[in-house]
């Protein structure tokens, strides 16, 4: 014993202590709303990790414009995961090499535990009467949403936007184009990201109305609840998907591999899906669904494959460098 004890001493004079297991720790890189949400589900995952792990886990976050997130990763973000709102962005990291090009398949639902859609707060009263798309390109309106060259949130607010005025228009593709472009005129300042936008609308009290995902709307109008800002719906949007993976490489060099797999499992577990749907998300558990009906107005959803052929396509035709979105963006 005296012997033990002598080491002990030793040990700790020179500098040295006995070794402890490490926290284990995760990054989730993120889109530039989803801070409350995540905010939610990390402390009941560390929780659940911890009662079937006995360790305890640090889960770091980063949020911004989803496409300028994915190219931070590009450039060295260590994200164990990222939870996006857009699959373009998964898809860069696919082609540099950093996630498995069949991510899509490792996961239910396309890998998109939860969904939403473009949607529309307004000021108290609704003293513009804005009740659909249509209304937003009046000369007296002024409509906020972040940039689309930045915001993942922005483009299905550009598609939204482009699939009501096909719809109206029989499919018109010049009239789509005109519809879209005086939708651009009427916004007063282009913010990189949906937060940023959301500051400018009910922080600033810049706009008439703020688009940006479902989610946010309600979490919006619940944090402000002082303001009285209300939520519509419109008569037709775009269903948003919010697709995640494990980042291989990074999770592979850091030891997070099953660590990174069960968080991402646990969006799609019932506790999960539950917080999801508390936060206005909605997700594909009946129950959580049936639970927080009242969160979630009828809307007719058409989809990217739909509509837009895709997401492959839409980004040749609609977001790559010269393409529709930059004739109706130009001066903008």
């Amino acid at each position: 014993m005296k012997h033990a004890l002598f080491g002990a001493v030793l040990a700790a004079g020179l500098g040295f202590a006995a070794p402890v297991l490490a926290q284990d720790k995760l990054l989730n890189v993120s889109y530039d709303i989803a801070r409350e949400l995540f905010a939610a589900i990390n402390p009941a995952f560390a929780e659940k990790w911890k009662a079937e792990t006995g360790r305890d886990v640090t889960i770091d976050q980063s949020h911004g414009g989803s496409s300028r997130q994915a190219r931070a990763i590009l450039e060295g973000l260590p994200a164990d995961v990222v939870t996006f709102n857009q699959v373009t962005d998964i898809d860069v990291l696919a082609e540099g090499g950093l996630i498995a090009k069949d991510w899509r398949d490792r996961l239910p639902n396309n890998a998109s535990p939860y969904y939403s859609l473009p949607a529309f707060l307004v000021r108290q009263g609704n003293p513009k009467n804005i009740r659909d798309w249509s209304d937003l390109v009046r000369d007296d309106v002024k409509v906020v949403f972040p940039n689309p060259k930045t915001s993942g949130n922005a483009r299905y607010t550009y598609l939204g936007a482009y699939a009501f005025a096909l719809d109206q228009n029989r499919g018109d593709q010049a009239k789509a184009q005109a519809f879209v472009k005086k939708l651009f005129s009427n916004v007063p300042v282009f913010d990189t990201g949906g937060r940023a936008a959301t500051t400018t609308f009910a922080e600033r009290e810049i706009g008439d109305v703020l688009i940006t995902f479902e989610a946010e709307t309600g979490g919006i109008a619940r944090e402000y609840g002082d303001k009285g800002f209300e939520r519509v719906t419109p008569s037709l949007s775009v269903m948003a998907d919010f697709p995640v993976s494990v980042v291989d490489e990074v999770a592979k060099k850091n030891g997070t591999e099953k660590l990174a797999a069960d968080y991402l499992d646990f969006l799609y577990a019932p506790e999960g899906q539950k917080i999801l749907a508390e936060h206005f998300y909605r997700v594909h558990d009946e129950a959580a669904a049936e639970e927080f009906a009242e969160n979630f107005p009828e809307v007719k959803l058409v989809t990217v494959d739909d509509v837009f052929g895709g997401w492959e396509k839409a980004q040749a035709e609609h977001f790559a460098e010269g393409g529709i979105l930059d004739s109706v963006f130009v001066n903008q």
